[in-house]
Order: C-alpha cells, then sequence, then structure tokens
C-alpha cells in the first residue's frame, strides 16, 4: 500500500508572501523594546534561546487564523515561547464579553488571560 499523500501546507501571510518583511521589522521592534510577556505578564530573558521554553518569540495578539493582522504592530507582543504555544490561537472571552453596555464591540484580546503559567516552576 503506498504511503497517504501529505496535505499540502497552508502558507501564512507572516511567513511567505507580502507581509514577510513588515513582519520582519516590527519583530525586531518588538524584541528591542518589550521585555514583558504579554501572555503571562512576567519578564523575558532575551539572552535565551530556542529551543528553551521561556525563550522569546512575537506572538499575535489576535490569531492570524481569528482575523487578526499578520504584520500590524498593534497585533505583536513579547511572549515566551512556551506561552505562545500554550496559546496556540485562542481568545479568551466570549462574544458577549466583547460588547460594552451601548453596543460597541470592544477590542478583542489575550492580554486579560491570568498570570498562571510559572513555567520555571513546573
Amino acid at each position: 500500500m503506498p504511503p497517504s499523500p501529505k496535505k499540502p501546507r497552508t502558507k501564512r501571510p507572516d511567513h511567505d508572501g507580502p507581509h514577510r518583511k513588515q513582519y520582519e521589522i516590527n519583530k525586531q521592534k518588538i524584541l528591542a523594546t518589550q521585555s514583558i510577556c504579554g501572555i503571562c505578564g512576567k519578564p523575558v530573558d532575551m539572552q535565551l534561546k530556542y529551543p528553551h521554553p521561556l525563550s522569546p518569540c512575537v506572538d499575535h495578539i489576535i490569531p492570524i487564523a481569528k482575523g487578526g493582522h499578520p504584520s500590524d504592530i498593534s497585533n505583536l507582543q513579547l511572549a515566551h515561547w512556551q506561552c505562545n504555544r500554550a496559546k496556540s490561537d485562542k481568545i479568551t472571552g466570549t462574544e458577549k464579553d466583547f460588547m460594552d453596555k451601548r453596543d460597541k464591540a470592544k477590542v478583542i484580546g489575550n492580554r486579560n488571560l491570568p498570570l498562571s503559567a510559572d513555567w520555571l516552576n513546573c
């Protein structure tokens, strides 16, 4: 029986495509100017390198898979690699949570995640 064909990978606009250059520019700005993980709220040690779980990476606040902009700096934040992996493509809350009393949409994000990820003591 021949092996099943691999499913073709979907190209991400921040990895391949028109947003790649701007993403790289904004990634360098984030790494140079931020020092706190936008997910867990703890400091990020910029000396650590991948694959260390606490190494720095850039997270899309609103995941691309959920309609977030791939290269807009307002949709990017510094994160620990492990925090970013745990978040995956999740957005916290429900649509009802993002409506205020005047029925205006609030900004959806992940900045209100609990500070429960203590990766050093796991």
